[in-house]
Parts: C-alpha cells; sequence; structure tokens
C-alpha cells in the first residue's frame, strides 16, 4: 500500500504521517512548498496544490490511499473537487478520508458520488488553535478572545491523526462520517486557566468586541468570508461542537487526549523554549 497524505505539513497532515510511519506504510507528502517540509527521509514529497488539480499527477502515480484537505491557500474552500475525485479514480486509489472545514464542499461531493471507499473526518474545533496565544502569552501574559463563553469539545490533532491512520489502512470505515471530538467540554477561560497551571505563568483572559476580534484575524491573514464564517460559527455552534462523543477511542482503541495533554506537549512553545 501506498499513501499519498495532502496538506502533509498541516496540523493534522503531519501528525498522519508520522502515524502511517509507525506502521511502517510507504508514503508520500503533498505540499506547496517542499523545501519547508522537513519529513523523515522515509517519506517522499511532491509539490502540488490542490487547487490546481493537474500539479497531483506524478504524486498518484501507484498510489492506493489519498487523505485529502478541502481548502487551498488561505483556507479557501476548493472548488476542484470532480477533477481531483477524478484523478483519483484513474490513477487506482482504493481508499480515501477527507478532512472538512466546516461546510461540506466540492470535495465531499465528488467522493460521495464515486466509487472509492472514503471516510469523512468532521472535528469540531482543534485544541491547536489556541496556538494564536502564543505572542500576547510570552509578552503580556494576556489572552484575548470574543468567545469566551463559547462552550467546545476541542479534539488533539493527533487524535485526528489516530483516526485517519485508521480509516487509510483498516476495513470498517467505508462510507462513514466521523464527528471527533475530545473527552471534555471547555470555555476558553477554562483553557487559559489549564495553560497557566502548565506553563507556570499567570495569564489573563480579556474578553474581545467582535469589532477587534475582525481587525485580529485580518491582521493574521485571514480572509472576510473565513472570519464571517468563524465568527457566525461560535455565535452559533452547532450542538456537535460541545457534545462530547468517543469516536476517537472507538476506531482507535485508545481515548481521546485531554487538553491537559495537549498543554504539557507544548508547554515549551507558549513558554518560548521551542518553535512548536
Amino acid at each position: 500500500m501506498t499513501i499519498l497524505v495532502t496538506g502533509a505539513t498541516g496540523r493534522v497532515g503531519r501528525q498522519l504521517i508520522q502515524e502511517l510511519l509507525n506502521e511502517g506504510h510507504r508514503l508520500r507528502a503533498l505540499t506547496r512548498n517542499p523545501a519547508l517540509a522537513k519529513f523523515p527521509s522515509e517519506v517522499e514529497v511532491f509539490a502540488g496544490d490542490l487547487s490546481d488539480p493537474a500539479t497531483l499527477a506524478p504524486a498518484l502515480r501507484g498510489v492506493t490511499a489519498l487523505h485529502l484537505i478541502t481548502t487551498g491557500a488561505g483556507y479557501i474552500p476548493l472548488t476542484t473537487g470532480d477533477e481531483i475525485i477524478r484523478m483519483a479514480e484513474k490513477a487506482g486509489v482504493k481508499r480515501v478520508t477527507i478532512l472538512w472545514d466546516g461546510r461540506k464542499g466540492t470535495i465531499e461531493q465528488a467522493v460521495e458520488a464515486s466509487d472509492l471507499e472514503w471516510t469523512q473526518l468532521q472535528p469540531v474545533d482543534f485544541m491547536s488553535n489556541v496556538s494564536s496565544w502564543k505572542e500576547s502569552i510570552q509578552t503580556e501574559g494576556v489572552v484575548r478572545d470574543l468567545f469566551g463563553d463559547s462552550l467546545q469539545a476541542s479534539v488533539h490533532e493527533g487524535d485526528v491523526g489516530r483516526v485517519a491512520a485508521a480509516a487509510l489502512t483498516r476495513d470498517g470505515h467505508a462510507g462513514k462520517t466521523y464527528s471527533l471530538t475530545g473527552p471534555e467540554v471547555l470555555t476558553v477561560p477554562q483553557k487559559v486557566d489549564i495553560l497557566s497551571k502548565v506553563i507556570g505563568k499567570d495569564i489573563r483572559f480579556v474578553q474581545l468586541t467582535e469589532a477587534e476580534e475582525r481587525a485580529r484575524m485580518a491582521k493574521m491573514g485571514v480572509e472576510e468570508e473565513i472570519i464571517d464564517y468563524v465568527i457566525n460559527w461560535h455565535k452559533h455552534p452547532p450542538v456537535e461542537a460541545y457534545t462530547v462523543n468517543f469516536t476517537v477511542e472507538q476506531v482507535t482503541g485508545t481515548p481521546a487526549r485531554t487538553f491537559t495533554d495537549w498543554a504539557r506537549e507544548h508547554a515549551g512553545y507558549f513558554a518560548g523554549e521551542s518553535s512548536g
């Protein structure tokens, strides 16, 4: 089995590659910038962009399983789903996992209409989203956020990678859509408190206005359409976003990790001791 991971340098992509390497699979990684990928030598790295499906052809040759993301540069939803799925089928791909971006798009529509064995992965919120707090924690001991009261059952990106690895390499997951959560529901202030205890530094939470949050996200380079979507999602989250499920454990045989686990793994990042 040769497995191609797209979005390979992303938060789930890297975790998935490590899971598959640990299991001894032949791996290919697709990224827009191979020079910055820094993968182990066992991983074949290909340059490609899902927004330009023709660039996928070399990476797809001989591939039997494929992990797809659903956004391109700037987190813009892909409009190239039909072409990507046709190319995958023609190349001989049999099994596909799809990591959604919160909305059903052209990748999901195309794969559902195909003969591929597909599994859709729907993490409700990533624990790693709090990485954007790094600078203000280091320089001011402050976290600023609009969504102080928002309840989230955030999931560890490594657990999403473990579920993806299982779906790509084991039977029984075809045609399934998995909503993925962590084992607890937390507010932003509760996450701040956990981080504060883990890194041993007082961190204060400051509630932002919507205008301030929009300005913060725009400064990060987020497109206005995506800003609107994120803010509206947090204002009116689906019940799945704050309802714990046990899909991670059911699929992988191991419980989902807690936010405390995540914070301990990344303590140096917030304390300024490492880059990630």
